[in-house]
């Protein structure tokens, strides 16, 4: 009975060093899930050096299912070359919804060139398009030209209505 009870001591207290052991261990978490805008901005900033297999991947599955590397690399190129033209670096210009075919709705991030950022509005934007505020991968993206800025009326005018 003795030596059951000193076998037990010594595995209890194999059993407690290899707890304190692994209580040790430093606790490793999982990432912190990125931000949208961070998406999008990571996104952008790989179309625009060229690192198109890297936005490639960022795409949604079901966006990779229907689209080939090769007509996706055709359609980034427009922004590649804007970027060559106004220089590369981009910033959030606005964020907003926009209402598609029956209703569905996207959510959008329009960036400019910080180039442009003096000119309102900036004469283009570059668009990233996910299918939800959940999302992290895109749905969509594109060039679009920026609304024209409507002029404002004088104050003389605005009071003779």
């Amino acid at each position: 009975m003795q030596a059951f009870s000193k076998l037990s001591a010594w595995m209890m207290l194999a059993l407690l060093a290899a707890v304190a052991a692994h209580a040790q261990e430093p606790v490793r978490s999982a990432p912190p899930k990125q931000a949208q805008s961070q998406a999008a901005t990571q996104f952008l900033r790989a179309v625009l050096r060229a690192d198109y297999v890297a936005a490639y991947r960022q795409l949604a599955p079901e966006v990779r299912r229907t689209v080939g590397f090769a007509q996706f690399e055709a359609s980034a190129r427009p922004l590649w070359k804007s970027g060559q033209k106004h220089r590369s670096a981009i910033e959030l210009y606005k964020l907003g919804l926009r209402l598609g075919d029956g209703g569905a709705s996207r959510l959008f991030y329009a960036f400019s060139f910080a180039a442009d950022s003096a000119v309102k509005p900036p004469p283009v934007l570059l668009e990233v398009t996910f299918r939800d505020t959940a999302a992290r991968t895109v749905l969509g993206f594109g060039l679009r030209p920026a609304a024209p800025a409507k002029p404002l009326r004088p104050a003389s005018q605005a009071a003779k209505r």
